[in-house]
């Protein structure tokens, strides 16, 4: 991978939840919109999705991101094959929506992620499959369903501060022993667990919340997007003593990340 000044061209739509914009392609204009809102969990058939998610990963794989198209993690992509997002979006979505490249609305002003945002942001982390992660945002639980792929030896805990979504998360995500999903306060993170070896922000608070810069072991990665609309950048930090260095991954919009829960 290179160092700072990384670059990132993505799109994941934008508009209301019922508009939700131009399709999301790594060609189609240098922003990664994560602004919808509204709706849950979906039940399409499983053996009809097999080569859609097929379709999606070369999709992905010509995406070259920071690192370039060749040098996609096998590991990353191999998750992204496997894990059913149709599962993790609205029951009124179409299978054919389900896959395509672009965020969805799940409710409450959240959303599920462009999956070349998380195919990105999950191989940002540089895992080797023991590490102790703690994602800030569950959401749907379709991040937290890729990286529990990537980590068969490791152990996600994943903080969601509104509650009906962690509920709904908590049942997509059965099944999974290496995923705990809890609720509260993400600007708190969950020390109870600390340290983490990876922290993942999946919404954009104004600056790295102390709270997860002390849970977050030296040497530690944390990645996410930072600062307030529209001046998001999708940062990766690296630990050093009591400081973080700073790597920049190019210019994003997520929803902000709230302070509290509910």
């Amino acid at each position: 991978m290179r160092g700072a000044g990384w670059v990132v061209i993505v799109v994941a739509g934008c508009g209301r939840a019922e508009d939700p914009g131009p399709e999301s392609r790594p060609d189609a204009t240098p922003t990664i919109d994560e602004t919808h809102s509204e709706v849950m969990t979906s039940s399409s058939r499983p053996d009809a999705a097999a080569p859609l998610r097929k379709q999606l990963v070369r999709a992905i794989e010509t995406f070259e991101g920071p690192w370039g198209a060749a040098r996609w993690s096998p590991t990353v992509l191999a998750a992204m094959h496997t894990v059913p997002r149709h599962r993790f979006v609205p029951d009124d979505v179409s299978l054919a929506t389900a896959y395509r490249d672009q965020p969805l609305p799940i409710g409450y002003g959240q959303t599920i992620s462009q999956p070349t945002v998380v195919a990105l942001m999950t191989q940002a982390l540089a895992l080797e499959g023991t590490e102790q992660v703690l994602e800030v945002g569950t959401g749907s639980g379709y991040q937290a369903a890729v990286l529990s792929e990537v980590l068969p030896g490791g152990h996600l805990h994943t903080i969601e501060r509104i509650g009906p979504l962690a509920v709904r998360a908590r049942r997509a995500l059965a099944g999974r022993p290496n995923v705990t999903v809890h609720h509260g306060d993400g600007f708190a993170g969950h020390p109870r667990a600390a340290p983490y070896d990876r922290i993942l922000l999946t919404a954009a608070p104004p600056q790295v919340p102390p709270a997860l810069v002390t849970q977050l072991r030296e040497g530690g990665i944390l990645v996410g997007p930072i600062g307030v609309a529209p001046n998001q950048r999708l940062r990766r930090y690296r630990k050093r003593g009591p400081q973080l260095v700073a790597e920049d991954l190019g210019e994003v919009r997520f929803v902000p990340m709230v302070q509290g829960q509910r």
